[in-house]
Order: structure tokens, then sequence, then C-alpha cells
């Protein structure tokens, strides 16, 4: 009932007999029918199924959205790069450079093995440096 009620949030119909509280959840959510295509995971599937990928590595935090559903498709792990002291544990640190100053990213310890191939996701590349960051942390 609960999917059946979220789906009709979404598209835009009244919820107020079911539950007036569901309602004014819909109310405040944006909904953007065309972000992200419904075709983008299907599209990076497509290309790396079948290429011997052992891990999905999803920059945070856009690269959290796509980056599991992309792993769980192509049979792969998947490995979060966050942010400092987001993860719980031993970790890895890569220091890097942004636009406007520094930032750092840092992964599990033992969360790939040397050898393995590894697809990084994140949402844009702007200048390149967390990029370069996520390989030298996965290398």
């Amino acid at each position: 009932m609960a999917v059946d009620e979220a789906a009709a949030a979404a598209k835009g119909k009244s919820l107020g007999a079911a539950d007036p509280r569901l309602q004014g959840i819909s109310d405040a959510i944006r909904v953007v029918p065309t972000s992200p295509s419904q075709d983008a995971v299907d599209m990076f599937v497509e290309r790396y199924r079948g290429m011997g990928i052992a891990a999905v590595a999803g920059i945070e935090a856009r690269g959290f959205i796509f980056g599991p559903a992309i792993a769980l498709a192509i049979g792969a792990k998947f490995i979060p790069l966050r942010k400092p002291k987001k993860l719980p544990g031993e970790v890895f640190s890569e220091s890097y450079v942004l636009e406007y100053g520094m930032d750092c990213l840092e992964m599990h310890v033992g969360a790939i093995e040397p050898g393995e191939r590894v697809v990084v996701v994140d949402d844009l590349v702007a200048t390149g440096g967390t990029l370069s960051a996520a390989i030298r942390l996965l290398g």
C-alpha cells in the first residue's frame, strides 16, 4: 500500500483520503521527471558488463546514487569514497586541491585488492582533482 501511495504522490495524485500527512510530504517533494534519466544506469551496465570489473567506487555524495545500482547489475562490489570521518573503522585518506580550497576522500582499508579493476562514479568533473584523488586512493 505504501508503495502505491508513493507512486501516486509522484504522479501528483491526491492522497488526502489515505493519510493527510502523506499529502503534506508529497507536496514538499520536488519531482523532476527527467532526472535522472531512466537509461543512465543501463548505459553504464552495457558498457562495463563482462569487462571483469571487480568494484564500483562511488564518490560522495552523488556517486552513491548510481554506483550501487551499477555495481549490483554487473556483479561487482560497491566501495564508498567518503568525506573525512564519515566511515567507521580504519581508512586510507587522500587529500586533493579543489578550485576553492582543499578536501579529502577516505576509503575503508581492505576495500580493494591489488589488481582489481574499478569503475569510479561521480556526478561531474570540473578540475579533475576529486577523480585524481580517487584514483590515487584506489591505486
